[in-house]
């Protein structure tokens, strides 16, 4: 069965930007881990799976991200968060 089309990283960047999600960071996200899949090729193995590793944790606390702001993401009602996480300068802002 073949797979499903995925757009290139240029296609799906013109795409966000084009729809005005290119800084939403979940988008970003997918963004990211589509040019890392292109890139797969052209990476030593080792440096590969650290960035997938990179990637990975960055996603994670993108779950930071999520808590307190459901309406505004899957309502479309915004709401600005009191607190972004992470701080900016903070240990964990990279």
């Amino acid at each position: 069965m073949p797979s499903e089309f995925q757009p290139s990283s240029d296609d799906l960047a013109r795409y966000l930007e084009q729809r005005g999600e290119l800084s939403k960071p979940w988008n970003l996200q997918l963004l990211r881990l589509q040019k890392l899949k292109e890139s797969k090729d052209a990476m030593e193995p080792n440096e590969y799976i650290a960035r997938v590793n990179e990637a990975h944790g960055d996603l994670m606390r993108l779950g930071q991200f999520w808590k307190g702001r459901e309406a505004e993401v899957f309502g479309g009602v915004y709401q600005p968060a009191e607190l972004l996480e992470p701080l900016p300068g903070s240990p964990e802002d990279r």
